[in-house]
């Protein structure tokens, strides 16, 4: 039997962020099916890299690799592949997400919800940051509409002084903003930083402000308002990265041009749940409905809370969104459901409770219609667990 090829990982599990995590287990997924791994979480191969003979050998190394680690794995021999965009050595064999793509997503996300108005925010000097801002603008601008941005420093909340200049230039820009406005972040924790601010500035998320933050941090995406956010699917970074390690153990070419993965998905939440449109009466029902389709109501409870007949309230649904009244409330009910299927583990007697229908059999039959399958089966196909 051959020996296990060991492998060490690079990256700082210390750190509570998704991307680590995911990567990583990824990496392991991978490691598994393989059958041939031994993974070594390994923060600084470069110290049995110099140790030479005298050290465990290293077979190959993935993660988030510097010059050092680099210039020594070379001179060893040793197969290298990089998961990390920021501060990558060019020379390396990369599998990478795809920011561009995630600014093309926020870009018609925001735009489908009717917004004319456009920002980013994201850290100075940071390659990922640029490449969103880039592609935003791009899709934008094919529709004659700008984007502002905002350049936070990487270091905004390393000590009290930092942190005081970041909310005073924040408050500064968001003073100069025409709401309502679509906004996109380049990091969840970094989204709800400027979510505090609007809320500060009396600003309302989502009518006033809609936002998208980046990978889909669950903790930070949870809290209230809910963000809507880019999931990358690092997981899938991981295991390609560690597919194409083994390939150059192998003996295999290195590629010429980094491997870039786009996103897993948009998730939707409260942060941009939420149509802009010029009409006060529409405006004034889809704050309506978007505040009570958890609730049992009709075209009828909508038109008498915006002080309008039904068939007034239906023909400017049609006007102005293209929909009709029940559709747009359906809508809304449905995507609450997904979210509530991935991030709880609610039963669905009580999920269809809580979100505006009769029963659990009402619930099922229209989540089937929609996707073509059960609730049960959505949950466990995108988490893995039993309703």
């Amino acid at each position: 039997m051959a020996s296990r090829r060991r492998v060490a990982v690079m990256i700082n599990l210390q750190r509570p962020v998704v991307y680590h995590h995911q990567v990583v287990a990824g990496i392991e997924r991978y490691a598994r099916k393989s059958g041939r791994w031994q993974v070594l979480i390994n923060p600084f191969p470069q110290l049995d890299l110099k140790a030479g003979r005298k050290a465990p050998r290293v077979d190959g190394i993935i993660g988030r690799l510097t010059l050092e680690v680099v210039t020594l794995a070379r001179k060893a021999g040793v197969p290298m592949v990089n998961v990390k965009l920021n501060a990558r050595v060019r020379s390396v064999p990369s599998v990478l997400h795809d920011p561009d793509e995630s600014g093309r997503m926020a870009a018609r996300h925001l735009q489908a919800r009717g917004f004319r108005n456009f920002a980013y925010v994201g850290f100075a000097r940071d390659e990922g940051s640029r490449r969103q801002l880039a592609a935003m603008r791009g899709v934008l601008s094919e529709a004659g509409f700008n984007c502002s941005a905002f350049w936070a420093s990487q270091r905004y909340s390393t000590k009290v002084s930092n942190w005081l200049r970041f909310r005073q230039e924040l408050d500064q820009w968001i003073s100069g903003w025409s709401t309502p406005i679509g906004v996109f972040v380049s990091h969840d924790l970094l989204c709800r930083h400027v979510a505090t601010a609007c809320l500060n500035h009396g600003l309302e998320v989502p009518f006033d402000v809609a936002m998208v933050g980046s990978h889909n941090e669950p903790v930070v995406c949870r809290a209230e308002p809910t963000l809507s956010s880019i999931d990358f699917g690092f997981e899938r970074i991981g295991y390609h990265a560690a597919e194409l390690l083994d390939q150059l153990m192998d003996g295999a070419p290195e590629p010429a041009e980094p491997i870039y993965l786009p996103p897993a998905e948009l998730v939707p939440r409260q942060s941009t749940d939420v149509v802009s449109v010029d009409d006060p009466l529409v405006s004034k029902a889809l704050r309506y409905i978007m505040e009570h389709s958890h609730k049992s109501i009709g075209v009828k409870d909508v038109a008498s809370h915006v002080g309008t007949t039904r068939r007034t309230l239906l023909r400017s649904f049609q006007k102005h969104l293209g929909q009709t009244v029940d559709h747009f409330i359906s809508r809304l009910r449905h995507e609450r459901v997904r979210r509530v299927l991935v991030e709880s583990d609610e039963p669905l007697k009580i999920i269809a409770q809580e979100s505006g229908f009769r029963d659990a059999t009402e619930l099922c039959k229209t989540f089937r219609r929609i996707e073509g399958i059960t609730p049960s089966e959505y949950r466990k196909l995108r988490t893995g667990r039993r309703s």
